[in-house]
């Protein structure tokens, strides 16, 4: 096995290695979220993030189905959202 090497954003004295890359022009992550990332259940007909699961008779033998508060709606259908921490913090308010 050879030996580690020091990565070269840190040997020309940057904070972290995205900083490196957007000096020298690189891409960084691929268009890929960067931070935190959250994923939010949506409704499909009204777009409530106020939705649940729906439980069954005995507990761990659900129907699967999702349910919006708001709008009464009821379905398997649900649509799914991945968002940034500063979106996600937005929704609370």
């Amino acid at each position: 096995m050879g030996k580690l090497a020091t990565p070269e954003w840190v040997l020309k004295g940057y904070k972290s290695k995205e900083e490196h890359d957007k000096k020298m022009g690189k891409k960084t992550s691929g268009g890929k979220p960067t931070g935190k990332v959250y994923k939010v259940k949506k409704c499909p007909k009204c777009g409530s993030t106020k939705v649940g699961i729906v439980l069954g008779q005995e507990e761990g033998k659900g129907k699967s189905e999702w349910e919006c508060k708001k709008c009464k709606w009821k379905g398997r259908d649900i649509d799914e959202k991945k968002i940034n921490e500063e979106e996600f913090l937005k929704l609370g308010e």
